[in-house]
């Protein structure tokens, strides 16, 4: 029997020697073991909602030795790894029925039922596993060299274990709650519960939340500074602005200096602008259709004229017509 020192499967040799042709190497997969897992912590959690939010046991920690059922190559029994160097181990330790009970008979729904960790945590942990197992011949004469093993923990982050599998019955670890009473934070045996009849409410607030506050006199003094204080601060950012502005006026190539030099200044030294002379009337429109020019508007001007004027018109076109109808004869 012999133990040597280990390296994973996962260390980029293994796959080197695995395409190297001629090494001396034999490959075992899937072999029953032992593992020992060195325990850092223990904590309960609770399934989900579809498994009735059953509780179960999730212990991490470091592998430190593998064990395999049977004797490898070289008469290797044991392969063991430094603390530090073997891989981290997720175990989840399920409770059967009967385990539960005894859990409940033990005060698991009470505030103070706890983990024991003190007694689970920093030991070293016997697991059920299953295993890989990569060795590489000694190279030099037998007894001169020692074979190189490679190993792989199957399942290593999600290792289910239970009282059949593991031979652990965690329950012996965890004590009884049932017993006494154990008072809760900041209540004595001696002061009455929260309550002093089962069927009365506490109500949502206390009182004193209910309860007017008394107005501050101070409070406006203290509104009034800091209405100044706010003024205070924007008399300072327009400073600031108009100094900034001020700044890129005299700053060549910016749109405040052009426009000061263009347009602000032209309208600086030509003063005010005269204002607009009045617009000339319009001469009065033809309204006599083609009359020569010249000649005097001889249109009524006034309502007393204008039925006069149009008689004279109709005058004139009854003589038009009756000279036509004598050439015609």
């Amino acid at each position: 029997m012999m133990r040597t020192a280990g390296l994973a499967m996962t260390d980029v040799w293994a796959h080197r020697i695995q395409l190297e042709p001629g090494a001396d190497t034999h490959r075992h997969d899937r072999l029953a073991a032992e593992i020992g897992v060195y325990v850092e912590s223990a904590e309960l959690l609770h399934r989900g909602h579809a498994e009735n939010y059953r509780p179960y046991l999730h212990v991490t920690g470091e592998l430190r030795w593998l064990a395999p059922a049977q004797t490898l190559p070289y008469g290797i029994s044991r392969v063991t790894f430094s603390p530090g160097q073997g891989d981290t181990v997720d175990a989840f330790y399920q409770f059967d029925d009967q385990q539960l009970a005894q859990l409940v008979a033990k005060g698991y729904f009470r505030g103070d039922f706890a983990v024991p960790e003190e007694t689970i945590t920093g030991i070293e942990w016997e697991l059920p596993a299953t295993m890989d197992a990569l060795i590489l011949g000694p190279a030099g004469a037998p007894g001169a060299d020692v074979p190189i093993v490679f190993t792989r923990v199957h399942d290593i982050a999600a290792l289910e274990i239970d009282l059949a599998t593991s031979g652990y019955d965690l329950v012996d670890y965890f004590p009884d709650r049932s017993r006494g009473s154990v008072p809760q934070a900041g209540i004595t045996p001696d002061e009455p519960g929260p309550r002093g009849h089962p069927d009365e409410i506490d109500p949502l607030f206390p009182d004193q939340d209910l309860t007017t506050e008394t107005r501050d006199p101070n409070a406006d003094t203290d509104a009034d500074s800091v209405r100044a204080r706010v003024r205070q601060v924007e008399a300072d950012l327009a400073a600031e602005r108009e100094r900034i502005r001020a700044e890129r006026q005299r700053t060549d190539g910016t749109p405040e200096n052009l426009y000061y030099h263009h347009v602000a200044q032209p309208l600086t030294r030509t003063g005010p602008l005269a204002p607009l002379p009045e617009p000339e009337p319009a001469p009065d429109s033809d309204l006599d259709f083609g009359a020569p020019r010249g000649v005097p508007d001889t249109s009524a001007s006034t309502a007393t004229e204008r039925p006069r004027a149009g008689a004279d018109h109709t005058a004139v076109l009854d003589v038009g017509d009756s000279s036509e109808r004598e050439l015609e004869s």
